[in-house]
């Protein structure tokens, strides 16, 4: 991380089995989310890995299942919070129902964030690219998810810009 100057790295399909914390390399800390049953297969999880100097500003972190992690941080700024939520969306081959579970969850997550807060959300959409932004003019180009799953990821980017 200090090789490229990152302050926050997300990772993806960490695949392990228990959510928690780990300080490794250079006093780096990696904070890990997964399934939340013991018996669950070793797939999916989240992950975010933090410079030393991103420790001294984290004020906790969240597991949100395998798919969603979030860690509020302190800025400059005394009064305001940046509340970084990393996630890893549904394949197109998932049911229906865990998307829908997915997007309701992480909805929830972003609207208890606090509207005078930064909300940082990023991760891995598994979108498809379309032409058409109808309806979602004020938050993208041309070029943009297609699909109902990616659908109901713009309803939520635009549910965080008219907050």
């Amino acid at each position: 991380m200090s090789r490229y100057n990152l302050v926050v790295l997300r990772i993806i399909e960490t695949s392990w089995t228990q959510a928690g914390q780990k300080r490794i390399n250079l006093g780096e800390m990696l904070l890990n989310s997964c399934h939340e049953e013991q018996s669950a297969p070793h797939t999916e999880g989240v992950a975010l890995m933090l410079s030393e100097g991103a420790l001294n500003a984290i004020i906790g972190w969240e597991s949100h299942g395998a798919e969603i992690i979030k860690a509020p941080v302190k800025t400059k700024k005394k009064v305001i919070t940046m509340n970084v939520i990393q996630c890893y969306a549904p394949t197109d081959d998932s049911n229906d129902v865990n998307k829908h579970q997915f997007y309701e969850r992480l909805q929830s997550i972003i609207a208890k964030c606090p509207r005078k807060n930064l909300t940082i959300l990023m991760g891995d959409l598994n979108a498809n690219v379309r032409m058409d932004n109808t309806g979602f003019e004020d938050i993208m180009g041309q070029n943009g998810p297609n699909g109902r799953k990616e659908r109901q990821w713009l309803q939520i980017c635009k549910f965080m810009c008219i907050q």
